[in-house]
């Protein structure tokens, strides 16, 4: 799906505020219809703790798209990693990814996502945090180095979803929390925003 612009969007359905082909991919997978239009924020908060962090994010994702396109319900979402006191969002360049991944190695971590639901023209502002764990094997620095190269758009520098990437070996909790959008939450939120469970609306 192309990303929509100005004036392209005529169909009643929802915006997804992320050019991340894995939370288009989840939508498509659960038939949820929607257009693209990614958010350009600067991806930073002063919120500290993981919860208030994402929710935080999420918002402003959200918020930066539902000003150009007021009168359309616009879904935002953002995801972080933490483990042993750190978060862990997306790494910086290859070092830091392997830094990341060998403070996870052999390690539990919670994966939080914040999703937030704006529809400004109808005054509808929602969010919602969820979060699973999970837990990474034990690998050779080697393997981790593989990993390292791979991942750098991703919160904690790996990859969940991707077959070629065995970090994780155990998960608690909702996969799509851990890929980056979980759909169930987002499907909450627009029956409380009034939008029906493929992405229309009236």
């Amino acid at each position: 799906m192309p990303f929509a612009k100005q004036g392209e969007m005529k169909e009643k359905k929802i915006v997804l505020a992320s050019k991340s082909p894995r939370r288009r991919q989840l939508l498509e997978e659960a038939g949820i219809s929607f257009d693209v239009r990614p958010s350009d924020i600067n991806e930073s908060s002063a919120l500290m703790r993981p919860f208030y962090r994402v929710r935080d994010l999420a918002r402003k994702k959200a918020a930066a798209v539902a000003e150009q396109l007021p009168d359309m319900p616009v879904i935002g979402s953002d995801t972080l990693v933490y483990c042993k006191g750190e978060i862990l969002g997306k790494p910086k360049d290859e070092a830091d990814a392997l830094r990341m991944l060998k403070k996870q190695n052999a390690s539990w971590q919670a994966v939080y996502t914040g999703i937030a639901l704006i529809w400004k023209n109808r005054n509808i502002f929602l969010s919602a945090v969820a979060v699973s764990r999970c837990k990474a094997r034990c690998l050779p620095e080697s393997e981790l180095k593989q990993i390292a190269s791979k991942h750098l758009d991703k919160a904690g520098a790996y990859a969940v979803q991707d077959r070629d990437d065995h970090f994780i070996e155990k998960i608690e909790g909702s996969f799509d929390t851990i890929v980056g959008l979980p759909v169930s939450l987002v499907k909450k939120l627009m029956s409380q925003a009034g939008i029906r469970s493929d992405g229309t609306y009236d």
